[in-house]
């Protein structure tokens, strides 16, 4: 675990309000975040707002599959960022340039853990977050104010849209978990990015894919994988996969990157692991959230979802439970000269 990744547990957090320091997030009432115990993830009131939002069609204004503005996706991204940035082995764990770098963009940050996270263990380094969200940007300018984070900094700002930074801007531009984009889409991104890194910078990717052996889990993943294909947003034709781990290496040559390399990573979120619990309140949260999407493509009902839902909380406490998520990430260089 890194230095800056040992200052944040993320768990915490969500258990019960913290007092205000430089070390820990501000305070936020649990009761507004998801229910950390072996019951009912959500409360009555998020549970009724989730079934309402299931009759409705997702919003056009983002690509996004989940309300992003959701306190419950705020809190499910915290412990995402956390366990991730874990199992990578670290911030950079592929790389050994990074003192040397002055400026890093974060794509989608979310509530900005690895932005802080790398703000923290690397303060001579500049880094900026993005993301659609303005309750998760407000979320995570307060925490860097708190911890004393100068040189962290949020806007909010839409991937899928050109970057309102200059050219030449970073020295590495990193993403996690982005698989919400078309093809279309995914090209403009890359090319944006190409053109806010300096030559020799490097454009940074990490993508996954999971397997489990819940049934009820199982069901969940293949709805969310036909729906996501249903609206392009797949790269496995068939298979229940969103297959994004497939097409970075290509989409980068494609955008123009050079000395293309990848390193993959895996995570055991079985019984008895550390990683267990999070797996378990992240992926509940993840489909919980993901039920108006599912529902407006037409993949599921309302009644359908809480029935898998339960089901799956009955699965995954079971003692032969077991869980695996593969990690992909790729990275490329921007050419000198360009």
């Amino acid at each position: 675990m890194t230095k800056g990744c040992k200052e944040f547990n993320t768990s915490f957090i969500l258990q019960a309000p913290i007092h205000l320091d430089k070390n820990h997030p501000i305070a936020i009432e649990p009761s507004t975040l998801y229910n950390r115990t072996r019951g009912n993830t959500f409360t009555e009131q998020e549970k009724r707002k989730q079934a309402t939002m299931a009759t409705e069609h997702p919003s056009n204004k983002t690509d996004y599959f989940i309300d992003a503005e959701s306190a419950t996706e705020t809190a499910r991204l915290i412990d995402q960022d956390h366990f991730l940035t874990e199992a990578m082995g670290g911030l950079f764990s592929e790389r050994s340039d990074i003192a040397t770098m002055h400026f890093i963009l974060d794509l989608g940050c979310g509530p900005g853990g690895w932005v802080r996270d790398v703000a923290f263990t690397y303060p001579q380094i500049e880094v900026t977050g993005i993301d659609i969200s303005d309750a998760m940007m407000a979320y995570a300018r307060s925490f860097a104010k708190v911890q004393g984070l100068n040189n962290a900094f949020f806007e909010v700002m839409d991937i899928s849209k050109p970057l309102d930074f200059p050219d030449n801007s970073f020295d590495l531009v990193n993403a996690r978990l982005i698989a919400f984009l078309t093809q279309e889409k995914w090209a403009q991104l890359l090319q944006e990015c190409m053109r806010i890194t300096r030559p020799g910078g490097v454009i940074r990717l990490t993508e996954c894919e999971a397997i489990t052996t819940s049934p009820a889990t199982e069901m969940l993943f293949t709805k969310f994988t036909s729906a996501m294909r249903k609206v392009g947003q797949s790269f496995s034709p068939v298979r229940p996969l969103l297959g994004s781990t497939l097409v970075l290496s290509r989409f980068l040559r494609a955008a123009g990157y050079t000395n293309v390399q990848h390193v993959a990573h895996v995570v055991d979120f079985s019984v008895n692991t550390e990683a267990y619990n999070p797996f378990r309140h992240v992926t509940y949260a993840l489909f919980a959230g993901m039920e108006p999407f599912l529902v407006g493509v037409g993949e599921t009902t309302h009644e359908e979802m809480q029935q898998l839902l339960q089901q799956m909380q009955l699965e995954v406490l079971q003692d032969d439970f077991c869980a695996l998520m593969y990690l992909l990430t790729a990275w490329g260089e921007k050419p000198q000269g360009t």
